[in-house]
């Protein structure tokens, strides 16, 4: 059969946006390259005419340099209809793009939600309010068990105002063993000389008063 109707034609596929934005800027870049070359030209025919006179010479050479110049316009044109083309998909390409990232966003928000709904429903809050109820209690019980354990036996019961009595009296016994002769000793201790040690500090028995070597001073005028 495919020998007699042959084959039909494989399905193309649909244009992609990327490979139109790669196929236009390449377009431009060889353009591009064509502006440099015609440029390169021009920069020829500009020498040769400054260094030519006027003429027939200078005149063919100013002919070839005006076709040039119009071929670069030419080219300039149609690179800049090829870049606003190119400038037009890349903002429908950024728009699509942003379209599909925010599906996914929500597609992975819906999955979320989905699954914290599956892990909630295995949570019981009657039985972690259970729980809770519980460490409360066994925390007490564990607490009248360390007050048990502490208390005292054997000890014989004593009043309070006994206690505070004996204890009055207890420090007036320690304040009269302890020996505080070492405190009328500092207090009945000397001064400190507040003179100078010197001169001064030395007189005779008549009052004259003498230097380190014994002699009179001579008082200052």
């Amino acid at each position: 059969m495919n020998r007699l109707f042959g084959r039909g034609k494989a399905k193309e596929p649909p244009p992609d946006l990327n490979d139109c934005i790669g196929s236009i800027d390449s377009r431009g870049d060889s353009i591009e390259k064509k502006i440099s070359k015609l440029d390169q030209e021009l920069k020829k025919y500009r020498d040769q005419m400054a260094k030519m006179r006027e003429g027939p010479s200078k005149n063919m050479v100013k002919q070839k340099a005006m076709r040039v110049l119009k071929q670069k316009k030419m080219y300039e044109n149609q690179r800049e209809s090829l870049m606003q083309q190119s400038f037009n998909l890349e903002q429908q390409n950024f728009a699509i793009q942003t379209v599909k990232d925010t599906k996914t966003t929500v597609d992975a928000m819906k999955v979320g939600v989905k699954s914290f709904k599956k892990e909630f429903k295995r949570v019981n809050l009657d039985e972690i309010e259970d729980l809770q109820d519980t460490m409360e209690d066994l925390t007490e019980q564990a607490n009248d068990v360390q007050e048990i354990l502490g208390r005292s036996y054997g000890m014989p019961e004593v009043d309070d105002d006994d206690l505070e009595a004996e204890l009055s009296a207890l420090g007036d016994e320690i304040g009269l063993d302890e020996d505080a002769s070492y405190l009328d000793e500092a207090v009945n201790a000397p001064s400190a000389p507040s003179g100078v040690p010197g001169a001064d500090s030395v007189r005779t028995q008549d009052g004259v008063p003498v230097d380190e070597f014994g002699l009179p001073q001579i008082p200052a005028n």
